[in-house]
């Protein structure tokens, strides 16, 4: 099964996510993107891909190990760029701003100590928006991009991580969360 480890967004700031995906789709129409639909918006802590199903335990225990280390984090989506680069995007995202680099960290070394291999590129915590499947009218891209400013999509308090196995249907991915562990460290 395909897995990963995510922070859950309220729905206000899915709204509002939705609300600059809809504006970027109308400033940038040609623009060859396949845009996360907003009931799939989410926060990846860390991409597991393929793992067998008695592993998924293991996987449990290791989240509950690492979450319980950390207080629960307010969170703030803010701003949209995309990855690697303006010239070359595959990933438009918005950021997300807060402590969550240690969480990530526990996360990673407790995943790797089981077994799965290391992340080859360092955590940025971000949503995806969407994936550039051709470039396509990136000049009108960026442009949207960059008419949108630096946006503020809402903040929250994260209270759990959430493993999500992700089943992949031609109408795009459908999320079922497996398991729901609680920050659960006293706040400093």
């Amino acid at each position: 099964m395909r897995l990963f480890v995510a922070i859950d967004l309220p729905d206000e700031v899915k709204a509002a996510l939705a609300r600059a995906q809809a504006r970027l789709r109308d400033d940038a129409p040609r623009a060859d993107v396949r845009w996360t639909p907003p009931r799939g918006l989410h926060l990846t802590l860390r991409f597991l891909g393929e793992v067998g199903e008695a592993a998924v335990p293991g996987v449990i225990a290791t989240l509950t190990a690492a979450a319980s280390g950390h207080p629960a984090v307010e969170l703030a989506a803010t701003g949209v760029g995309v990855f690697p680069q303006p010239t070359r995007p595959r990933v438009l995202w918005a950021g997300i701003e807060g402590a969550l680099a240690g969480l990530a960290a526990d996360i990673e070394g407790g995943l790797v100590a089981l077994g799965h291999p290391q992340e080859r590129r360092p955590f940025s915590a971000h949503v995806t928006l969407g994936r550039v499947r051709r470039p396509v009218a990136l000049a009108a891209l960026n442009r949207a991009i960059a008419g949108l400013g630096r946006p503020e999509f809402g903040a929250w308090t994260a209270r759990e991580v959430v493993l999500y196995r992700s089943h992949q249907r031609p109408t795009g991915s459908v999320y079922e969360a497996l398991a729901q562990v609680p920050l659960s460290a006293p706040c400093p």
